[in-house]
């Protein structure tokens, strides 16, 4: 009840739970105020959500189509290639470089977007051994003066174990609407 287009003015950025969209039926019911909250400026951080073998996300996410994969990237220490070092979300506040990206735990990445809208840029390029190369893991729309991100990254791993790399791109990624 306190998603309203009133209520969520306050917020630079909302950022849902992994999952989310899985278990909160609601937020389907959501999907327009939220979109409009990302077109007066906001930005809207979707943490990764699962695809099954009973079948995909049934909600609307993004502004712009895409879907969720079963595709992840399980090592730690798989090569991440940056396919748009001009992007953003690379960029400001901090510069993301290959170093940012050692010492990660677990895994890399999972549930990535796949069948990208042409609007979505992909800034990161990740694969295990012996496995295509995906650029599902982040992506990033803008839609009228807002963001819009969805994050197969498994920050819920890397945030909790202080992975600084992790936390320089999440700054990143919730500083979208402040770049210029």
């Amino acid at each position: 009840k306190d998603i309203t287009a009133s209520n969520l003015k306050q917020f630079d950025a909302i950022i849902t739970g992994v999952r989310a969209y899985n278990v909160h039926e609601w937020l389907s019911e959501k999907y327009n105020v939220l979109m409009n909250y990302i077109q007066h400026g906001g930005n809207l951080i979707v943490q990764y959500n699962t695809n099954n073998n009973i079948g995909s996300v049934k909600a609307n996410i993004g502004p712009y189509n895409f879907t969720i994969s079963r595709t992840r990237v399980t090592e730690e220490n798989a090569d991440v290639h940056i396919l748009l070092p001009n992007n953003s979300a690379l960029n400001y506040p901090n510069k993301i470089t290959d170093a940012d990206f050692k010492n990660w735990i677990q895994e890399r990445s999972t549930y990535h977007a796949e069948q990208l809208d042409a609007h979505y840029e992909a800034p990161l390029g990740m694969h295990d051994v012996n496995e295509n190369e995906s650029n599902g893991a982040l992506i990033i729309t803008k839609y009228g003066k807002g963001n819009f991100v969805y994050a197969g990254i498994v920050f819920f791993r890397q945030l909790p174990a202080g992975v600084d790399g992790a936390y320089k791109l999440m700054a990143n990624i919730i500083a979208l609407p402040q770049n210029k």
